[in-house]
């Protein structure tokens, strides 16, 4: 038995080869799952559902957008993932479809096919979180139902541009909160891009010409005017329409219909005194860094205005006629191609409403009470708008 035992032959050590080439296995699956951990990380932070359009606000009534997301269902980082591998697609789809066809319009605006390279490279590194959010170099401030939010979804064509959809309110109502919110609200930006946001009422809020110039006294500015008496009826309107019991338009034109005294505290009838607003504007920022917009022109000729706002941002003039087309049944210009679509695109429903039918007694009224007014108006800003 103990010469049996001693013939037994002794258990082998593993082979050096074998055992270096089991610890590269080991190392390289390591290796793998780390790299994955960090992918899955890094997809938990990208951007989630890119909202394509503004949210409701005060003057807009409703928007709404639309969403590129992917399933609910989904991990959050896998959703992600697949969002961005859609969104590659479509990127490569229409860079394809813009290199077959060079002279074709682009949704961001461009004219040809390096302008439409540029926008895609630009527009995929904003959605992949590269960029940074600044306070806005420009501020559309007014005025309520004078074109604004058209004016602003207009602008968003240009590659250049990148705008809150949502009215911020932050110089009126909001302003306690601080700086550090307000620019979280804003989109991010590139370098070289300008930075916007739009709402009409800071242009009759007295403290806020203070408080934009406190922010940066370097701030452009734009102001979208109209017809005082039309805007007043067609801020009426809106207000008639949530509102159906409120009194006749006629009734609150008026302090006394029969001395004939107009009712200069009712927001309708004062928002139209454009002078007056503009003074206390003019104690802050000087004229030339005013933009006054036409709401008239922007109907009957949006290229020409538009023209005029890309070259006070100091933009390429990129929006061009070939953006717009007018449709008859809402009765105001419409884009062909909004930002991130390549589907014709008007303002909602509450845009375009019919007004009601004011007696036009009061209407002439209205417009001689506003003649002087309009008059300074006019040689304050160096423009006759054609109101009288």
């Amino acid at each position: 038995m103990a010469v049996s035992a001693a013939a037994a032959p002794a258990a082998e050590p593993l082979p050096r080869s074998i055992f270096k080439k089991f610890l590269v296995m080991l190392c390289s699956l390591l290796m793998s799952l780390y790299v994955f951990y960090c992918l899955a990380d890094r997809c938990q932070t990208l951007p989630g559902p890119i909202i394509a359009a503004g949210a409701a606000s005060e003057e807009d009534e409703g928007g709404g957008g639309e969403l590129l997301g992917g399933s609910a269902e989904l991990p959050p980082w896998q959703a992600a993932a697949a969002r961005r591998k859609r969104l590659l697609q479509r990127l490569k789809q229409r860079r394809r479809r813009q290199e077959a066809a060079p002279g074709a319009e682009l949704p961001a605006g461009g004219g040809g096919g390096r302008a439409g390279t540029a926008g895609t490279a630009g527009t995929l590194a904003l959605l992949l979180g590269e960029g940074s959010k600044r306070l806005p170099q420009a501020i559309i401030i007014g005025v309520k139902k004078g074109g604004t939010r058209a004016l602003l979804e207009f602008l968003r064509v240009h590659p250049d541009v990148r705008a809150v959809g949502a009215e911020p309110h932050f110089f009126d109502r909001n302003y306690e909160r601080g700086l550090a919110w307000y620019r979280d609200l804003m989109p991010r930006t590139l370098e070289g891009q300008i930075t916007m946001e739009k709402t009409p009422s800071y242009f009759v809020t007295k403290e806020a010409p203070a408080r934009i110039s406190s922010m940066s006294k370097g701030t452009k500015l734009i102001v979208v005017v109209r017809d005082p008496v039309t805007r007043a009826i067609s801020d009426y309107t809106q207000t008639l329409s949530k509102k159906p019991d409120i009194p006749t338009f006629e009734s609150l034109t008026f302090k006394n219909r029969t001395t004939g005294l107009i009712d200069t505290s009712w927001s309708a009838i004062q928002i139209g005194i454009y002078a007056k607003h503009l003074e206390n504007w003019l104690l802050h920022f000087p004229i030339g860094q005013i933009l006054f917009v036409s709401g008239e022109r922007l109907i009957s000729d949006p290229a020409g205005e538009l023209g005029r706002v890309q070259d006070f941002l100091g933009l390429k003039r990129i929006i061009t006629d070939k953006h717009f087309y007018f449709n008859k049944t809402k009765g105001f210009p419409c884009l062909k191609k909004a930002e991130g679509s390549s589907k014709p695109h008007c303002l909602g429903k509450t845009k375009g409403r019919t007004h009601p039918d004011i007696d036009q007694e009061v209407v002439q009224r209205l417009r001689d009470f506003y003649r002087p007014f309009n008059m300074k108006f006019y040689q304050m800003t160096g423009q006759d708008f054609g109101w009288d």
